[in-house]
């Protein structure tokens, strides 16, 4: 340890009241993540979202996976959080019916690597029917938004409570002789803490908003959108079609790439190296396919509804997917792809006859 008046002066210990941390200089750190845990619990367990004749609440945090932590380096305060939610809510139409309908919230990347706008929110429903699905799209275009500002309450309050304390203040920083240089170390603490909460990303389409109450319509840039319907027809009966499209391995097969595919209700699928994911909303085996459909590189958060519907005759099985959702500028690929990547590989793969459609539209 250097003696006062020699060596470099971050070292000596002298020049700290409480001989700690001397200038600030070396990296402190707080562990955020046991408070953060109780803290998203709270922000969320019954958590009203009401617009018109819909109401829906979260009703339990169903998993809180990750860490935080806030640290201090030369002054600088640096915060990392990590977390993936599962938050299970419930909902009903005010008007003309008493039916309550469940569904979860995945949030899988709240991190400080990512804005409030980039945070993907997936919601499912458990059971699909016309009630259900005006509430699942209500979710979407609503509920989503006000998810997003609860994460950015969490955000803030870390970043106001964790601040406390990180940077200390220099000997004789609070005399009423301190230097200029000594009064701003002194307010070091709270400048930083005020400067961290300030830089608190947020909602690019905010809802205003009382008592956890939405009071009206959501504002911002609406995604231009398409719908495709596709009818083919296959040499096979629906059995082989519909386990062609979700077994694993005849899915890894038409493919011709690692697939991960779980056939049930709310079971996700990933293809093509991660460029096509989402989940199984419906299955009706032989009958009807509806999945929560997505490209990689489409909007965060943005999946298109897909519904493939199988119809058998005497020799041949009709297929018809029709598709809701298509951002406008993907339309003209996604047509091409479906055809492409999707019937004239199942066709060859399997031997299921001609590759030529009978309708596009």
């Amino acid at each position: 340890m250097a003696k006062w008046g020699e060596g470099d002066p971050r070292w000596i210990v002298e020049e700290r009241p409480d001989a700690t941390n001397v200038n600030n200089w070396h990296w402190t750190e707080k562990n955020a993540t046991p408070w953060s845990k109780e803290r998203l619990t709270q922000l969320f367990i019954d958590f009203k979202i009401v617009q018109s004749d819909i109401e829906c609440v979260v009703n339990k945090v169903e998993e809180c996976n990750g860490e935080a932590t806030v640290n201090n380096r030369k002054g600088k305060l640096i915060f990392f959080y990590d977390w993936e939610l599962v938050l299970k809510w419930s909902g009903r139409l005010l008007k003309n019916s008493k039916l309550s309908h469940n569904g979860k919230l995945t949030i899988p990347n709240l991190s400080e690597e990512n804005n409030l706008e980039d945070v993907e929110i997936t919601v499912t429903i458990d059971e699909s029917n016309d009630e259900s699905e005006t509430l699942k799209q209500f979710m979407y275009n609503v509920g989503r938004d006000q998810i997003r500002k609860q994460l950015g309450v969490y955000i803030k309050e870390l970043k106001e409570e964790y601040s406390k304390n990180l940077i200390l203040p220099k000997k004789d920083a609070n005399s009423s002789e301190t230097t200029p240089g000594q009064a701003k170390d002194v307010n070091n603490a709270k400048n930083a803490a005020q400067k961290a909460a300030a830089q608190i990303p947020t909602a690019a389409t905010p809802i205003s908003s009382s008592n956890n109450n939405v009071t009206s319509k959501p504002v911002g840039c609406k995604l231009d959108v398409r719908s495709l319907t596709m009818t083919e027809e296959f040499h096979c009966n629906a059995n082989d079609l519909y386990n062609a499209l979700t077994k694993p391995e005849m899915v890894t097969a038409f493919t011709r790439a690692p697939a991960k595919v779980d056939a049930v209700r709310g079971g996700e699928f990933v293809l093509y190296g991660g460029n096509v994911h989402g989940k199984f909303e419906e299955l009706v085996p032989e009958k009807k396919i509806q999945q929560s459909w997505r490209l990689k590189n489409w909007a965060s958060g943005h999946y298109s509804n897909v519904v493939i519907e199988l119809e058998e005759t005497s020799s041949t099985t009709k297929m018809t997917l029709h598709q809701t959702g298509i951002p406008a500028s993907e339309y003209t690929g996604m047509k091409n792809n479906w055809y492409r990547y999707y019937w004239v590989s199942i066709k060859q793969t399997f031997g299921f006859g001609a590759s030529w459609p009978l309708g596009q539209s």
